[in-house]
Parts: structure tokens; sequence; C-alpha cells
């Protein structure tokens, strides 16, 4: 991803799912200008994250994000999970826990 972003593009990282290496190049940074911008959610102010739920309240589609969110039985789980190691998972997938 970082090597098709655009000039002055932004990067943000959050989560932290996969460990705390960033395995990428810094030709991307130093050539194109991309900014790396961290997301810190636990120590973030009040007001920030008021803020920030507030824009995603106006802002987001959520057209959008039912058009890339799909909902499996939790049966499916063991299949769905090999097509994640293989990449092919585009979007959102939500289990419902308690059907």
């Amino acid at each position: 991803m970082l090597s098709m972003m655009k000039y002055r593009g932004v990067v943000a990282a959050c989560g932290l799912a996969a460990g705390m290496d960033l395995p990428a190049s810094v030709a991307p940074f130093i050539l194109r200008g991309v900014t790396l911008v961290g997301i810190d959610s636990v120590m973030c102010p009040k007001p920030d994250r008021l803020e920030a739920w507030a824009r995603l309240a106006s802002d987001l589609d959520l057209g959008q994000l039912e058009k890339m969110t799909t909902e499996l039985p939790f049966d499916d789980v063991i299949e769905t999970a090999s097509k994640f190691i293989d990449g092919t998972v585009r979007g959102r997938i939500v289990i419902p826990v308690n059907p």
C-alpha cells in the first residue's frame, strides 16, 4: 500500500494486530513525502474522541459501509479464515456470536 501512495499522502497506523514491526521501505516517505500518522486510541483526550465520533456520524456513508460488509454464520469461521490467509477477503466480515 505504501508503494502506491500519491505524493504527500497520509497513512494512518492503528491496531498493532500483527505486531510492532513495519516491514516497509523509507522510499515512499522520502520520495513522495508520505506521512505516517499513529492513531492513539488509548490516551486520546476525550474532546478529540467526541469530535472523531461526531465526524464518523456525519461523514461516514453507511450505504458504502454496508456494501463492503458481509455477515456470515459462526459455522463458516474456519472456511473463511483460510480466505484471510490466502488474501482473498475484501471488505469486512462480521460473525455474530449471539445469533
